[in-house]
């Protein structure tokens, strides 16, 4: 039978709140929100998914090696034609012959991710009939509109992922999907990064309304007609009252609402809202859960979710809180980009054949005297002994042995953007913890360690691996390991 093994969900730390956006602007427009989530300047869709891919693979108790497919929802690909799952995969240490789906165009994409997903594990089509394949859905999105609209001022990012396999103890009892000819509502031009719709209140919340009610409405043979025994909706939320509406059609109260939405913390996470608040009532201790997606357009799918002792490991918690100034800066609303000339080039097929180091940390074990070594190639730094490697993977934990600040002026050309936009950032030469088998060897690489509000990094910090935008060449964006303090 195939069930949910574990969930784990992620948002960035920084957070601005609504009072501060109304001081800007006169006015803040989206209605029952008190905080949005923002992204750091290197964090994005895949950045994101990463980081809840990793904390429901650990919630779930599997490795990355164990999937048999990845299911990706966003709105917010960091390219408009281009599938990001290779590359998530790679980072999350999936097979190469794994199924890929990505979802997109509609902020329904990340429960119809669940959904594919489902089909894919099961006989029947409908998630009843499971097989011993794993597969990890993962929602991820960062929405934004015009600097002045209800869009951006709800726009937050987040992410949250699920494994489906043979050994989850939650179970999707039952899954529906409608569909209302309802245009305009929200939309994104071809060509533009802003989300935007015609802003027709009553128009808006009909389609809304009418086909999330339509959609639940198909799951009574499950739930009965007085819904009592649902502990929470998690829905797609646009702003924080829109949800609210929609409960008489949905047939619950808003305490239901309330105990799936996160959206009042957040803000809007786009195709990422329903399983962010799944993620989040699982956590609370919920069990019987209703989760319904819902795209403009309109469409909506809903599934019911059975979640009890369903493990859950959760990042959503952020303090660190910006002036409006700080947010354009970090969004790069205001930032000069990349200076003339450029940085140091590194093409794209020199880059992809370092993936390997740069997603999982892969060294190589010298044939001759066991020393690591990484990158692994050339001599060993041991004996001397030429492209002898053995490969091994690192567990990506290490040690701070040096410390520098970089400051406004002092970034290389390529990274002068995400200085800019996240001002002075930490360099590092990292001693990397040698694999469990032999904790005696190790290894060293410079990276970047990622701080947050006063973060200080000093020699002999603890840090964790974890992946981020590097930074954009020909239009390329190149991912890699950076690293954080251990328990941020």
């Amino acid at each position: 039978m195939t069930g949910v093994e574990g969930v784990g969900a992620y948002a960035p730390a920084y957070r601005i709140d609504a009072e501060t956006v109304a001081d800007a602007w006169g006015q803040f427009q989206a209605a029952g929100i008190s905080q949005t989530s923002v992204p750091d300047a290197n964090e994005d869709a895949l950045t994101m998914a990463y980081e809840a891919g990793t904390r429901a693979l650990a919630a779930a108790g599997r490795e990355g090696r164990e999937v048999d497919g990845l299911f990706l929802g966003t709105t917010t690909p960091s390219v408009e034609e281009e599938a990001l799952t290779p590359r998530l995969g790679s980072t999350l240490g999936l097979p190469t012959d794994i199924e890929t789906r990505q979802q997109t165009g509609s902020t329904r994409a990340g429960v119809d991710a669940l959904a594919a997903a489902l089909d894919a594990a099961s006989n029947d089509g409908r998630g009843t009939a499971g097989t011993e394949s794993v597969y990890l859905v993962v929602a991820s999105d960062a929405p934004r509109g015009a600097p002045d609209d209800r869009i951006e001022h709800a726009g937050g990012a987040g992410a949250a992922a699920l494994v489906i396999g043979p050994a989850g103890p939650g179970a999707v009892v039952d899954r529906a999907e409608r569909v209302s000819p309802r245009p305009g509502t929200r939309f994104r031009q071809r060509g533009s990064a802003e989300t935007t719709g015609l802003g027709i209140t009553e128009y808006d919340r009909d389609a809304f309304r009418e086909t999330v009610g339509a959609a639940a409405e198909a799951l009574d043979v499950e739930l009965g007609s007085d819904r009592s025994d649902v502990d929470a909706v998690a829905v797609q939320s646009p702003n924080g009252k829109l949800p609210y509406r929609a409960a008489g059609a949905i047939g619950v109260d808003t305490d239901a609402i309330r105990t799936g939405t996160t959206v009042h913390d957040l803000g809007d996470t786009g195709a990422a809202s329903p399983l962010l608040g799944l993620a989040s009532a699982l956590a609370d201790g919920n069990q019987n859960v209703v989760v319904i997606g819902f795209g403009s357009g309109a469409g909506a799918t809903a599934l019911l979710i059975d979640g009890e002792d369903v493990p859950v490991r959760t990042a959503l918690n952020g303090d660190q809180e910006l002036s409006y100034a700080e947010y354009l800066r970090i969004r790069g609303e205001i930032t000069t980009g990349e200076p003339e000339g450029g940085g140091a080039y590194v093409s794209v097929p020199s880059w992809t054949r370092t993936i390997p180091q740069r997603h999982r940390l892969v060294a190589g074990r010298c044939e001759e005297c066991g020393a690591l070594g990484f990158p692994p190639s050339g001599a060993c730094p041991r004996c001397g002994t030429l492209d002898e490697y053995d490969t091994v993977e690192l567990p990506g934990t290490g040690t701070v042995q040096a410390v520098t600040e970089i400051g406004q002026g002092g970034a290389p050309p390529e990274f002068t953007e995400e200085q800019a936009r996240s001002g002075p950032y930490v360099s590092a030469i990292v001693e990397l913890d040698g694999p469990a088998a032999d904790e005696t060897e190790t290894a060293s690489m410079p990276a970047q360690v990622i701080t947050v509000g006063d973060d200080a990094v000093e020699i002999g910090d603890g840090v964790m691996a974890t992946i981020r935008r590097i930074y954009t060449q020909e239009g390329v964006t190149r991912y890699g390991t950076k690293f954080r303090l251990s328990g941020d």
